[in-house]
């Protein structure tokens, strides 16, 4: 690749400003040639005292053709520099297809986007990145062996090193070394709080350096003994991620670090929601306190996230607390400074007069959006008409159910079908795992719902045998903790009564990769008869801008908006509205479609605003 040379534009607060001087002749550490180094203390960018003001903004998190508005705002808030994790699972979904850098999957243009606006880059390769995305990152046709993951397990870093000798020669050709942004990578992703495989800690910063990298490397971790020695490496610059104390986390850094420069990869400034939870907010002069403490004294931040985007699709990720899954919601909105649709918010502006930025912003408030109406919805074709309608031509016949990753899918549905005698009178059915919601039919009427929590339903035999319909919905795979990995579908037997069901047909539903023809056979399978299924609504955009859609009288299910699937809506919230970006309309007409799996509402709504739903202070995590 041909070296490409960009601008910078560099900010300062007047109230913890660094002077600019002459380059040191002193050595710092880090690579001769590379853009940032430290030395007693403090950061230098080529022999400049410097300050890492970046902003957390995920490219697979924002439609393609916003990536430059949104780079502006970031740029507007008053930082230099730009992260970014770079997503493994979603460049390469299959292992026997090469991984993917068009489109949006680009991050050779992304990264080159934010080169172009002046400002710098780091890069967070992973291969495992948190983020609260589906399986942290990792591609299910990894995680679904029986491997040691995140570990120095050969067959691991096997995998890891084909990956990386894919992805990291691109970033290296953007080093700044070669002219390009890329000033810093780190190593891992918060190693510390997961395992203390220090050799696979090592092994990963050999895979960056021997693939090319020359600039400034480093770790992250929580600001704790326990966390920082897993995560941390001899002569690799120590990063803390933290939301509140940091004066507390300075001081440890400073036991264990004298010599290092104080940077905060990830500052907390908002927190992300779970479905069925509340919209976690954190209150702006808290943020900014917070924020003033980072930064003093020369120190540097990314704020996490300046913007933090959208969960488009079925990439949304979830936690487990004792035991029970948390599964995350569409919207990344995060209560971040740069809203999910761009706009900026009070905590922008705080923000922005704290890192002392000044003169006009580039960049609107707000994004214009299209006026609010309300739009029938068409019920086209019942639920399980419609999905067998599209139903893959693979699936597994066997006596137990297959897994999703048996069956090669990683997010998305599974069928599972067998046909049990049941004894007249009534009896139990018994979904002894399934992860994460089923929903069950006895020859096709709707016999209810199962999940971890009311694993039984009762039924009425009539000493037939009938069609046991089980369809399983995976609702978010885990990003954090040593649950990262875990199978989906039906994990355990059915039973009726005491008696396993055995013989069973499974079949992957494979949502996420359908095409608009796919939607089209599944509308096709109509007439509409029951309260679930596929139905459409036509919109017609004389000038295509946001908006966001509602669906107030439907229960769960999924939206297309010309065949893009937007995301996952819930009525048990806290998430009311799905944005809709304007790059996904068009002008003329437009179909929006739904998958509604339990009960569908008469129309959609397009709203002016966002509805994230009712707010609550979440302090928790950053203590």
């Amino acid at each position: 690749m041909s070296s490409i040379t960009y601008a910078r534009s560099v900010t300062e607060s007047p109230t913890t400003h660094i002077p600019s001087a002459r380059p040191t002749d002193d050595a710092a550490v880090g690579p001769a040639t590379a853009a940032l180094s430290w030395r007693e203390g403090r950061m230098f960018r080529h022999g400049v005292p410097h300050r890492i003001l970046s902003g957390a903004l995920h490219y697979f998190r924002v439609h393609p053709d916003l990536w430059r508005d949104r780079i502006r705002r970031i740029a507007d808030l008053g930082l230099n520099t730009v992260d970014t994790y770079v997503a493994w699972n979603f460049h390469q979904p299959r292992e026997d297809e090469a991984p993917r850098f068009d489109g949006w999957r680009d991050l050779e243009r992304f990264i080159q986007t934010v080169g172009e606006e002046g400002l710098d880059v780091i890069v967070r390769p992973g291969p495992y990145i948190c983020a609260e995305w589906s399986n942290g990152g990792l591609p299910v046709w990894l995680t679904g062996r029986d491997i040691a993951l995140r570990s120095s397990d050969p067959v691991f870093t096997l995998a890891v090193g084909r990956w990386f000798d894919e992805l990291i020669p691109r970033i290296a050709a953007l080093q700044a070394s070669e002219g390009g942004p890329v000033v810093a990578m780190q190593v891992e992703n918060e190693f510390g709080s997961y395992g203390d495989d220090h050799a696979y800690m090592r092994w990963n910063h050999e895979a960056l350096t021997e693939r090319g990298i020359q600039e400034l490397l480093f770790t992250a971790d929580g600001p704790t003994e326990l966390m920082l020695d897993g995560g941390t490496l001899p002569g690799t610059l120590t990063a803390a991620t933290l939301g509140s104390k940091p004066e507390a986390a300075r001081q440890l850094l400073a036991t264990r670090r004298p010599e290092e420069p104080f940077l905060v990869a990830e500052f907390w400034n908002g927190w992300f929601d779970h479905w069925g939870k509340r919209h976690h907010v954190r209150e702006v002069e808290s943020a900014v306190q917070t924020l003033r403490g980072i930064v003093a004294d020369g120190g540097s931040v990314s704020i996490y996230m300046a913007h933090g985007g959208t969960n488009f699709g079925l990439w949304a990720g979830a936690n487990e607390t004792d035991g029970r899954l948390e599964p995350v919601v569409t919207s990344y909105d995060s209560d971040a400074p740069i809203a999910e649709d761009g706009r900026l918010t009070p905590k922008f502006f705080a923000m922005r007069e704290a890192l002392g930025k000044q003169g006009p912003l580039r960049s609107p408030e707000r994004m214009p959006t299209l006026p609010p109406t309300r739009v029938p919805l068409t019920h086209r074709a019942d639920l399980l008409a419609g999905l067998r309608a599209v139903l893959a031509a693979t699936s597994i016949t066997a006596p137990r159910p297959a897994s999703f990753e048996q069956l090669g899918l990683d997010v998305g549905m599974v069928l599972y079908t067998a046909h049990p005698r049941i004894p007249a009178g009534a009896h139990q059915l018994v979904l002894t795992d399934v992860r994460d919601r089923a929903l069950v039919f006895v020859d096709s009427a709707f016999l209810g719902v199962v999940d971890p929590d009311s694993r039984e339903l009762p039924v009425e035999g009539t000493g037939d045998v009938v069609r046991l319909e089980v369809l399983v919905e995976n609702l978010g795979r885990i990003n954090y903790g040593p649950a990262v990995g875990g199978h989906k579908g039906l994990l355990g037997p059915v039973l009726v009564d005491r008696r396993m069901v055995q013989g069973w047909e499974s079949v992957p539903v494979a949502l996420q990769e359908w095409s608009a023809a796919e939607l089209s056979d599944a509308l096709a399978a109509g007439p509409a008869t029951a309260s679930a299924g596929f139905a459409v609504a036509e919109l017609h955009v004389d000038t295509p801008a946001d908006t966001f859609l509602a669906l107030p009288d439907s229960s769960c299910g999924l939206v297309w908006v010309n065949g893009f699937l937007l995301g996952r809506y819930w009525e048990i919230g806290p998430q009311v509205t799905l944005y809709c970006p304007a790059p996904l309309l068009r002008a003329g007409d437009n179909t929006v479609t739904v998958l509604e799996l339990e009960r569908l509402g008469e129309s959609l709504e397009l709203r002016d605003r966002p509805e994230l739903g009712p707010p609550e202070e979440y302090v928790e995590e950053f203590d």
